[in-house]
């Protein structure tokens, strides 16, 4: 992989993220923009102990526009996006429109391959491989920020999830606090060494779920399968079997089988509606251990908890959605129509052949 960082009009950063070693990445941004201006703002609830991120100046982000005024596109000729370059492999620069910035964190897109109509199943193992390690750069990367306490890279895909741009791309947020969700994840694991005199709790869940009927696919050194306690109709769970803190710590082995286990993941979500549906809206997200001490959670290292990618979606069935109503959003009970078991099924069934 050849790393090449420069940047863009307006100051913000650009990394090219290339398979070859002799590519050179000397195109210049022509573009006249001025210096970005975020109003990006971290509050915090009292009640609920949380924070919010407001950030006003996103009303004004592009919001679907024609394919062929797409900003994640290369350039050509006349017509100038973020990428001043004609090609790009893999590409990420700071989001122009950042719902973290300065002192409140970072936001960067990634822009998965410089094809407008594919998706991330439509790359090679090759160009997935590239991804996996512009993911971990930028996990090391940002975590040298002061301001930057978790790095959490994820994929929104498709207009029903809310995506506003149809280039293959996915993001990276670098909170500037410990999120809510890995915060009950720390207590979780806390509480259970405690009552266990050790015992790690991700590695009690993998070894439960390894021996149930919940799995999807299982490598060498990777295990899917559907939680039994899915929130989401279908929703599949990526470990590495050997517990690592954050993809920096994934070895060759892992790194090698990645892209293989995760292609074959996307693409039977894919299929799980059947033929001539359109293609299955998704998040993808990847957990890691926040940075820094963990001073707070009794017990707690860095080394105990376990990186996973969690992958789900929200259509439940052929035409329908699962909409997050008075329980989900009122009190955060969430209420799931198709069994896991049912679930992971299903997704054994749409195997590749």
């Amino acid at each position: 992989m050849k790393k090449t960082s420069t940047r863009l009009a307006d100051g913000r950063e650009l990394i090219y993220y290339d398979s070859r070693d002799d590519t050179v990445r000397d195109a210049v941004d022509r573009r006249p923009l001025d210096r970005t201006v975020t109003t990006s703002e971290v509050r915090r609830d009292p009640l609920l102990g949380d924070a919010v991120a407001i950030a006003s100046h996103r009303q004004g982000r592009i919001y679907h526009p024609p394919a062929d005024e797409c900003p994640l596109c290369p350039s050509e000729g006349d017509r100038l996006s973020e990428i001043p370059d004609s090609a790009y492999d893999v590409a990420v620069f700071e989001n122009r429109f950042p719902s973290l910035a300065g002192d409140s964190g970072r936001c960067e897109v990634v822009c998965f391959t410089s094809n407008h109509d594919a998706s991330f199943a439509d790359l090679t193992e090759e160009q997935a491989g590239l991804v996996l390690e512009a993911w971990t750069d930028r996990t090391a990367e940002l975590s040298h920020l002061p301001s930057v306490e978790q790095v959490f890279c994820f994929e929104n895909r498709g207009a029903e999830i809310g995506v506003t741009l149809g280039h293959p791309h996915g993001q990276i947020y670098a909170y500037p606090f410990t999120t809510p969700r890995t915060a009950l994840m720390l207590r979780s694991v806390a509480a259970h060494k405690e009552a266990t005199g050790g015992e790690n709790l991700f590695d009690a869940v993998l070894e439960r779920e390894l021996a149930d009927e919940r799995i999807v696919l299982a490598t060498e050194h990777w295990v899917a399968f559907v939680p039994f306690s899915a929130h989401w109709p279908y929703e599949v769970h990526l470990y590495p079997r050997r517990r690592v803190p954050d993809l920096l710590g994934l070895d060759e082995g892992a790194r090698t089988e990645f892209p293989k286990v995760y292609l074959e993941l996307l693409r039977r979500f894919d299929r799980i509606f059947g033929e001539g549906e359109p293609p299955t809206p998704y998040i993808s997200a990847w957990h890691q251990a926040p940075f820094g001490t963990l001073e707070e959670f009794d017990g707690v290292v860095r080394a105990d908890f376990a990186l996973h990618l969690e992958l789900f979606t929200i259509r439940r069935t052929s035409g329908k959605l699962k909409f997050l109503a008075g329980s989900e959003s009122g009190m955060n009970v969430f209420i799931n129509d198709v069994p896991p078991e049912a679930a992971a099924q299903r997704l054994r069934e749409v195997a590749s052949s």
